[in-house]
């Protein structure tokens, strides 16, 4: 099982340069990539720069971008930026993000997501793999002059139709807070849209909340990341079958954050994390490698544990 580091995943009140703290750490403890999500606070390709400036060796993945509000040109051009000031390779994740980003954060409709997914794929896919010299875009006058990122192309998604774009142009996949059981269903549909296109199956990784020994405001820093995905499709059934079943009805009724968190139990943070011991931790993470996962992108609870660091050296790279 490969292990990267999330230096920034979710929106939530931890230090705003808290993922600079995490990244370094990360990369002082051998893990070979991390990741740079993108939300309210951070611009991805601006903070993969930072991380890059201020570490040694470990590789960058940005994203997920929400891919309604950039352009393909635009993200393949920011990662090959970043690559060009750090000199070390970098990936670039696409998603499609929620409604509450894309129409809450910046104002861009979100409509036929599935579709714009498909798309920016198989364009970004191309210009990451464009030369110095060659058109900027087909039949323009301006010509590359940065070389390749040199990192892979992964797509966040969920659903059947982002499933096939993932299997048709992506070198990893992406999901996001899933189950072990969640993990086996969406591996079997990667592989079978990929046999479908004739193509190698692309990777498959998951972002999930990790905290091993936690404190209290860890575990609560955890549930809280939970609570974002109480009424999603394909996540409510989950937790309602998790015995998680009020706080479903609580989340689609309105309730806010705080009466969600008094309503889910701290087991709940076990159902779609890596949260425990180290040997119950270790324990899961061999649950997820034999449900078809080969890839856990920690995102380490800092509450209660800065920069993520009891979590980060318990599951250090041997």
């Amino acid at each position: 099982m490969d292990i990267s580091v999330v230096a920034v995943g979710r929106e939530d009140d931890s230090a705003v340069d808290e993922p600079l703290r995490v990244a370094e750490l990360a990369d002082r403890l051998g893990y070979r990539e991390v990741w740079v999500g993108e939300g309210p606070t951070w611009d991805s390709f601006v903070l993969a720069a930072a991380i890059g400036r201020a570490t040694e060796r470990v590789a960058l993945t940005a994203g997920p971008v929400p891919v309604s509000v950039r352009d393909a040109y635009s993200i393949a051009r920011g990662a090959a930026s970043v690559a060009a000031v750090t000199g070390r390779p970098v990936g670039v994740a696409l998603g499609t993000a929620s409604k509450r980003v894309v129409e809450g954060v910046h104002d861009r409709p979100r409509v036929r997501p599935a579709a714009l997914l498909e798309e920016a794929s198989a364009a970004v896919r191309g210009f990451l793999h464009a030369a110095p010299g060659e058109p900027v875009v087909p039949g323009s006058p301006f010509r590359r002059r940065l070389s390749p990122p040199g990192g892979p192309l992964t797509v966040a998604a969920f659903g059947d139709r982002a499933i096939a774009t993932a299997a048709a142009h992506a070198d990893r996949m992406l999901l996001d807070i899933v189950s072990p059981e969640q993990v086996r269903m969406l591996r079997a549909k990667l592989d079978t849209a990929a046999e479908r296109v004739g193509r190698t199956p692309p990777t498959l990784a998951s972002w999930l909340p990790a905290a091993v020994d936690p404190q209290p405001e860890s575990l609560a820093q955890v549930l809280g990341s939970i609570a974002g995905y109480l009424t999603v499709p394909g996540y409510s059934d989950m937790f309602v079958a998790a015995g998680l079943g009020e706080a479903v009805e609580l989340a689609a009724a309105g309730a806010d954050r705080d009466t969600l968190l008094r309503a889910l139990p701290p087991e709940a943070a076990g159902t779609v994390g890596l949260v425990g011991d180290l040997d119950a931790v270790r324990t899961r993470i061999d649950v997820y490698a034999e449900a078809g996962l080969d890839e856990v992108a920690l995102v380490p609870a800092t509450a209660g544990d800065p920069a993520g660091e009891r979590t980060l050296k318990a599951l250090r790279p041997a």
